[in-house]
């Protein structure tokens, strides 16, 4: 059990931040606010302290870590150049995007085991550069929530998972985005979707032509397949709640949601959107959004799938969306949530 320090801060400029950036650069580990979700950091170049990221969160042993970075000039010293690479960090970077390169080796091994390559991101986020900047070393950093759990966007989330595993949180505002990064394979021609986020296969696409989807987005990935990117082969996301999804043309969504709430003795939650939340007879009933808006369903999707938790219900029946725009993430991530238990009417 360690002495968890929790820093609430103002903004960037808060002092406080020196004395994370100091525990980070020597070897521990402390959670962060990014624009996409927390994330858990470590130093990149410490086997010993990505260790700790895997001990801290329960995470599997072969999924892989994103190494976080606030300078252009550590990118030569960590991986070898890739196709595309200067317009992709152009038009977005800093920002939501993870691109894989081949690695020079120069992080520690447990942070692409088994892989010869290095996943790589430059986050937006102004408290989590200046950390990063601070701490003066590459940071590897996963979701700062227990393996499995619905990734954290508010820093309560985090002090409920991870108060007494990890050496520091620091505390600050909500993440924008709410879901974790795009990431894209740049080892392979063409550039290839490992997994959606917050920028988009449209986004992409404008700028560097057509991309290659993983067929692994579509199901559930093997347990002997090593997974080249987080989030690939583990069922993620998911609350103590069962999750199941329902696609398909939103009149028949609501009907059959509803028919399966009423078949069932236990306590049901619904997870719909503002569109459909006045058409179902239920007490416990969450809309993420505007369907319009699917920026703001994203942003809202973990946090509302750890309110089901909060409230105790033990099934959540949760509507789909359309796989365009920031569509395809909010899927990815409702699927996995619910391992894939999904009805198509």
């Amino acid at each position: 059990m360690k002495n968890t320090k929790v820093w609430i801060i103002k903004d960037e400029h808060d002092e406080q931040l020196i004395e994370a950036a100091k525990i980070l650069k020597e070897g521990g580990t402390v959670a962060f606010p990014t624009e996409t979700v927390y994330g858990l950091g470590a130093n990149a170049l410490l086997d010993e302290a990505v260790s700790g990221i895997y001990e801290a969160k329960g995470r599997p042993s072969d999924n892989p870590l994103i190494v976080h970075i606030a300078d252009l000039s550590l990118l030569d010293e960590l991986v070898e150049h890739a196709p595309y690479q200067e317009e992709l960090i152009q038009a977005f970077w800093p920002g939501a995007i993870t691109l894989i390169f081949k690695s020079k080796g120069k992080v520690a091994a447990r942070v692409s085991p088994g892989l010869d390559t290095q996943s790589i991101r430059m986050p937006k986020h102004p408290v989590a550069k200046k950390l990063i900047q601070l701490a003066g070393v590459p940071v590897a950093a996963p979701s700062a929530n227990l393996s499995g759990k619905p990734s954290p966007t508010d820093g309560k989330h985090v002090i409920e998972d991870l108060n007494g595993r990890v050496d520091g949180i620091v505390v600050y505002d909500q993440s924008d985005v709410g879901l974790e990064s795009t990431i894209l394979d740049l080892t392979q021609s063409p550039p290839m979707l490992l997994r959606p986020g917050g920028v988009t296969v449209e986004d992409i696409e404008a700028v560097i032509g057509k991309i290659q989807i993983d067929p692994a987005l579509e199901k559930k990935m093997s347990e002997n397949v090593q997974p080249r990117a987080p989030g690939m082969k583990y069922t993620h996301y998911s609350p103590e709640a069962d999750v199941t999804v329902v696609n398909g043309p939103l009149d028949e969504m609501v009907k059959k949601i509803q028919e399966l709430h009423d078949s069932h003795t236990s306590s049901v939650g619904i997870m719909c959107s503002d569109e459909t939340k006045d058409r179902y007879k239920a007490e416990n009933i969450i809309s993420l959004g505007s369907r319009e808006s699917l920026e703001e369903v994203a942003s809202n999707l973990f946090k509302t799938l750890r309110q089901f938790d909060e409230i105790g219900v033990d099934i959540v029946l949760a509507e789909g969306y359309d796989t365009v725009g920031m569509g395809k993430a909010i899927m990815n991530r409702l699927n996995k949530a619910a391992g894939y238990q999904v009805i198509n009417v």
